[in-house]
């Protein structure tokens, strides 16, 4: 096997022998994402593992996505790919640290950005993902809401409901925090036609210059339907060639080289052949206290969504 197409479809025979349920975060490379059952972010990932018959999930992307899976399904068996892939922003804040903060504060209700860690969810009251976030903390009853771990997605909430008072803590994306103001001006200059869309974990300074702002699926969904034909793509690099592929009649651009996830691009496609032989990866292993803790505020958010 020396050849891309090789391991790919050793891979595709493997999965199916071993019955092994593939899921790709779309910040993976693309070769990854071309042998995934489903492809997507990361709570949607999770969504696709329940409704699964395979006995084995394979998690491509990073540690807390794995969990998120296992917390949704504890009776499969989850694998991440790549045991070193992390999430910086799920790791800035302990379960310790905001015990501590919950106990200045016990009049907040804590909501969790699902980039935290499954011990850091079984204190929190819900979770939200970055699609549902204002519409979940609109529906919350309490007005006092301590945001984690996110400063900027909480800013940008924050903005969208004035009426709530949200507390933020120091923590956010160093990848996508990382993007100035004079980055989008550049990029805006060397491509005046195009469209800006940008993920709300960028600075507030830059997605209030954004045509649009959203989730990864959204920025995705915004340039596929879009009539326009140029796009400057504010988030994981990766999604501006995964669009490419995509839409071939339309151009799309990286707002910034700096915007690389380098947990992401970890994962490799011969980690994911080695784990559909059974010899790579890791499997998640979580009590089932944990379990059940984390698994309320996740409940919590899918009520709350759909109220």
């Amino acid at each position: 096997m020396n050849t891309i197409k090789d391991i790919q479809q050793e891979i595709l025979k493997l999965k199916k022998e071993n019955d092994i349920c593939i899921l790709a975060h779309s910040y993976e490379a693309h070769e990854i994402l071309e042998i995934a059952d489903f492809t997507g972010d990361s709570y949607a990932l999770s969504v696709k593992a329940k409704s699964v018959d395979n006995k084995t999930v394979l998690m491509c992307g990073v540690r807390f996505m794995a969990e998120t899976v296992k917390i949704l399904s504890p009776e499969k068996k989850v694998i991440l790919a790549t045991p070193e892939a992390g999430c910086e922003m799920a790791d800035m804040m302990d379960k310790a640290m905001i015990e501590k903060v919950k106990t200045q504060y016990p009049d907040y209700t804590v909501v969790a950005y699902v980039n935290t860690t499954a011990e850091l969810k079984t204190i929190c009251d819900v979770c939200v993902t970055s699609s549902s976030a204002v519409n979940v903390v609109k529906n919350i009853k309490n007005d006092k809401i301590l945001f984690i771990p996110d400063t900027n997605l909480g800013t940008f909430v924050k903005e969208s409901l004035p009426e709530k008072e949200i507390m933020l803590l120091d923590g956010c994306c160093p990848i996508h925090a990382a993007v100035t103001p004079d980055e989008v001006e550049m990029a805006r200059t060397a491509h005046p036609d195009a469209l800006l869309l940008v993920h709300p974990e960028c600075r507030p300074d830059v997605s209030a210059m954004a045509d649009f702002a959203g989730s990864t699926a959204d920025i995705m969904a915004y340039a596929k339907k879009s009539d326009k034909t140029e796009f400057i793509i504010g988030t994981e690099i990766s999604i501006a060639e995964h669009l490419q592929y995509e839409c071939p009649d339309k151009r799309f651009y990286p707002l910034s080289g700096k915007l690389i996830c380098k947990n992401m691009r970890l994962t490799t496609l011969v980690d994911v052949l080695d784990c559909c032989r059974g010899a790579g990866g890791e499997e998640i292993v979580l009590s089932n206290d944990t379990i059940s803790k984390a698994k309320r505020c996740i409940d919590e958010m899918i009520r709350l969504n759909h109220e």
